[in-house]
């Protein structure tokens, strides 16, 4: 068994002194001490002790730090590292029984207590690091939100965001460097927020109210999305990502994406769950992104090129959605070889030559054909009457 020569410790206000004795030790014990400046300036400096600040960007020294395997690292974070913190980043990249891991109590737990609200009925996010249009796919009527703030200047900008998104009623409450003496709290509402500037270090509990939310269960509205009439509609979306099935965790290759429709609803179903769209047209790759944004889901990965040829190189999927370019030579074959074992994969097509492609293909691997006809009731001159639109044959198989 490989001896532990990493330590990762939370810290929380109290510096020191909210430290287990071994956690204590270790950080004392160091011969190389990295943290952020003001994790350092809570323990005293000791000779013979090497200190590192953090790098911008920070992965430039997360790299370096398995070149100290052998001798005594330690790193501080702050509160949990295993949430959204440097120790999850670590975890990648250093084996489990090398690693010593001591959290400190969390900023969400912090924030919960303070708020006095149950943990497990919020949603924990972070926008530190990262786009403030990650807070799209949690806008929920009634939700309460736990949020890691990037600067001083976060608060001022998730009230605005909400206020734009028609939730300006929320309650927003920052709360400063919790468990320390400089302890601050500053509530108000997201619409007519006064407050431009706070400590850097802060965490926001936000209480959503009545607004424009939009479900997680797949099939929004076709009008959600940019698109030059090239996507995939509700109902056949709704069909195609129940035959999808996302899981949570797991990657899914959108290709000929359209309006990255589906590969939108993916990523929405869980937060944890990964997308790649592949799009030939730069102007389809355009609204991909716009509707990314605007749907909560800025992670969203978009690949330019013709299939098959983009997906050369590409992380395998775990399943994979063919919405465009079933006429590649080579195509479907491509993707069922890098399909992994368990995936699934879902081909819908709307021509007499796709169908064709689809009805050979189950011929080779199995699995389901189905068409879908939608109608839907448009005005015939004072009355109504149902439109027809294009039916869709669609093929789903799963690769045992």
């Amino acid at each position: 068994m490989t001896l532990p020569w990493l330590s990762v410790i939370g810290l929380g206000e109290d510096g020191l002194n909210g430290l287990a004795p071994a956690a204590r030790a270790l950080a004392e014990d160091a011969e190389i001490l990295i943290g952020g400046e003001r994790h350092l300036a809570l323990l005293p400096e000791l000779p013979n002790q090497t200190r590192m600040t953090w790098t911008r960007p920070l992965l430039d020294l997360v790299e370096r730090i398995t070149d100290y395997r052998g001798r005594r690292v330690c790193v501080l974070a702050t509160g949990d590292p295993m949430w959204f913190g440097i120790g999850v980043t670590l975890a990648k990249r250093v084996p489990a029984d090398e690693m010593r891991i001591f959290p400190h109590i969390s900023a969400f737990s912090l924030a919960a207590a303070r708020m006095g609200w149950a943990v497990d009925a919020c949603d924990c996010l972070t926008l530190h690091g990262r786009p403030l249009d990650l807070l799209g796919l949690h806008l929920q009527p009634h939700a309460k939100l736990l949020i890691l703030s990037d600067n001083g200047q976060t608060p001022a900008q998730v009230a605005a965001f909400l206020t734009k998104r028609g939730f300006g009623s929320a309650e927003i409450s920052v709360l400063e460097h919790m468990g320390g003496a400089a302890e601050r709290r500053h509530d108000g509402a997201a619409k007519g927020w006064t407050l431009e500037s706070c400590a850097d270090f802060n965490t926001l509990a936000v209480q959503l109210q009545d607004g424009p939310g939009l479900s997680r269960l797949a099939g929004l509205d076709d009008d959600l999305f940019l698109h030059d009439g090239n996507i995939t509609k509700r109902e056949i979306r709704a069909v195609t990502l129940s035959k999808l099935a996302p899981f949570a965790g797991e990657l899914l290759w959108d290709v000929g994406a359209g309006s990255g429709s589906i590969g939108i609803e993916w990523l929405r179903a869980d937060r944890r769950n990964r997308a790649i769209a592949i799009e030939a047209r730069e102007g389809r790759r355009g609204m991909i992104a716009q509707n990314a944004l605007a749907l909560g889901v800025p992670h969203l990965e978009i690949v330019a090129g013709s299939v098959p040829a983009a997906l050369d190189g590409l992380p395998a999927p775990d399943a994979i959605f063919i919405g465009g370019g079933i006429m590649a030579d080579g195509l479907i074959a491509r993707c069922w070889d890098i399909l992994k074992p368990g995936g699934r994969l879902v081909a819908n097509v709307v021509t007499l030559e796709g169908e064709a492609k689809v009805v050979q293909a189950r011929q080779s691997y199995g699995g389901d054909l189905g068409r879908f006809s939608v109608y839907r009731a448009e005005p015939v001159g004072r009355f109504h009457g149902w439109h027809a639109m294009m039916p869709v044959t669609q093929w789903s198989v799963t690769k045992e």
